[in-house]
């Protein structure tokens, strides 16, 4: 607001020097500061148009959470009833992320909708390893965050010290870290590392879930996050840690499927999710 003021009371100057350089400044900012807009509203399927909804708010939900790390890591949604990708454009913050700017791919990372973005061919490595194999999932979620990282790093990985921990203990695989996820040939160690599990941490490096659901994902990387946070608490604490006895560990697992996935876990709290996507920014469904 107060600089386009200034604009304004400098693009009445006489000296018509200045003006030139003032509208040079204007068109570099216009460039810099805002997006290009547009809609594909209608111009899709519904089922797409939902999807993009939905992979749209997670992508602002984890920004709330301040779970992301500049312009890296990416969530991808699989395209109902397609081998199309929905991902996020390279180079936007996730607070911009909306539904009509996310960019359609195929595994291959070929962008299929005509979009002016590009996306991480790099980043998307990770997330095409695991839609190739793993066709339940509609959804995966992989962040870089210092809870989760940290957690991948020491050894003995997540303990089972907190309810969060369990929830994701009952699903959780590892794999190695293998320097930037670039090269086509680690595709199918980490395919082979994820097996059936819904939830992975990777050594130096971060955290992974996927779901049949945009909520299954959002949900189980919560969890997996909260038990990251909690156990480094309590390392840090330096206090003793109360063990929970090994068959009231068993007994979650068990449970674990059933009341923080499908209809009464992420499908049952993603419509307040996205209730709560809208109060922060409605414009992530445009």
């Amino acid at each position: 607001m107060q600089l386009s003021g200034v604009i304004k009371v400098v693009f009445n100057h006489t000296d018509p020097m200045i003006n030139v350089f003032i509208r040079v400044i204007k068109t570099i900012g216009d460039e810099v500061f805002q997006l290009e807009k547009f809609s594909l509203k209608g111009k899709v399927s519904e089922q797409e148009w939902q999807a993009r909804v939905d992979l749209a708010a997670c992508y602002r939900l984890v920004a709330e959470h301040r779970w992301g790390d500049l312009i890296y890591t990416h969530l991808s949604a699989r395209v109902p009833n397609t081998e199309h990708y929905l991902v996020n454009a390279f180079g936007l913050t996730f607070d911009e992320v909306t539904a009509s700017n996310l960019v359609k791919v195929d595994l291959q990372g070929n962008v299929l909708d005509g979009s002016p973005y590009q996306i991480n061919p790099a980043g998307f490595t990770i997330h095409s390893a695991i839609h190739e194999v793993r066709h339940d999932a509609q959804c995966v979620i992989h962040l870089h965050t210092k809870a989760t990282i940290a957690v991948a790093t020491v050894q003995g990985g997540l303990k089972p010290w907190s309810q969060y921990a369990m929830f994701s203990l009952s699903s959780l695989s590892y794999h190695g870290y293998e320097g930037l996820a670039v090269d086509e040939a680690e595709k199918a160690r980490l395919q082979t590392d994820l097996g059936q599990s819904n939830h992975m941490l990777l050594h130096n490096h971060g955290g992974l879930t996927l779901g049949a659901t945009v909520g299954d994902a959002f949900m189980r990387f919560y969890d997996l996050q909260r038990a990251c946070e909690i156990q480094m608490e309590l390392l840090k604490s330096g206090q003793d840690v109360i063990e929970i006895p090994q068959g009231i560990v068993d007994g979650i697992y068990a449970q674990a499927n059933i009341v923080h996935s499908g209809e009464t876990g992420g499908q049952k709290a993603w419509p307040a999710m996205l209730r709560r996507a809208y109060k922060l920014d409605p414009t992530f469904c445009e």
